[in-house]
């Protein structure tokens, strides 16, 4: 990568239109995971047949004025992090850390896709019809069970920085004492979650079942199923509303 691109990359990402859309980006992400807390405690307690995922949460807000309002903030919000991110993997850092940065513009312009495609009333479906696909081959299980291996994987990188305060390294000063706390129960209760959606594409890919291999809306109405299921759900909706109340904290005090 050549001393010009990086500069240029440099240049965009200390952009202040583009650092403060990273702000915007994270305040997002906090709302996208409060709904989500919302749509989880729903799916434990209620009859609801809401779909227990990103695009089910964003889909909770979509029925009036406001909620496109919000949706079109959140999308800003999505594209800027996103943008801001990839100027961070071209820009900056050690080989990991660029891989690092890559992996979540990725993840925030899948997440501006899907509010899209919330604002746009076309629903994606769920991954059940590609991972059937991919299922009904050798190498496709293979490929579903390296990618089941991966996301436990991030699942413990998250439970870990939880856990050991790591988050607050992302950070450009100390934050209050509830940031701190919110960030540490949430990082460990996304990671719980995570570490469920990754088992079950590992268990999909072993046993070729694509209904095992539809994501976090799979991962969280196989945890209703269980014994009891609605105090479990409860938990990772506590967790997913403690990660949201810390990506509001994040949204100040962030490294951008």
């Amino acid at each position: 990568m050549t001393g010009d691109v990086q500069h240029a990359a440099a240049r965009a990402g200390d952009h202040p239109l583009l650092e403060k859309g990273a702000r915007l980006g994270y305040a997002a992400s906090g709302v996208l995971h409060l709904l989500l807390a919302w749509v989880t405690v729903q799916l434990a307690w209620t009859s609801g047949g809401e779909q227990a995922d990103q695009q089910g949460a964003l889909q909770q807000v979509a029925g009036n004025g406001f909620g496109q309002v919000l949706l079109w903030v959140l999308l800003v919000g999505f594209v800027l992090l996103a943008l801001w991110q990839a100027t961070e993997a071209i820009a900056w850092g050690e080989t990991a850390d660029r891989l690092k940065a890559a992996a979540k513009a990725v993840t925030y312009a899948v997440l501006a896709f899907t509010t899209v495609s919330v604002l746009t009333d076309q629903s994606s479906g769920g991954s059940g019809g590609a991972t059937s696909g991919l299922l009904s081959s050798g190498f496709g299980r293979v490929l579903v069970g390296l990618v089941g291996l991966g996301v436990v994987a991030v699942a413990g990188y998250h439970v870990v920085k939880g856990w050991k305060e790591k988050f607050l390294e992302d950070l450009e000063s100390s934050p209050a004492p509830w940031v701190r706390k919110a960030g540490k129960v949430g990082y460990i209760g996304k990671g719980a979650a995570l570490a469920v959606v990754g088992v079950l594409l590992v268990v999909a890919a072993v046993q070729a079942d694509p209904e095992k291999a539809e994501g976090l809306d799979a991962a969280l109405h196989t945890l209703a199923g269980l014994p009891f299921g609605a105090v479990l759900l409860t938990l990772v909706a506590l967790g997913f509303a403690a990660y949201g109340v810390y990506a509001f904290g994040r949204a100040r005090h962030a490294k951008v």
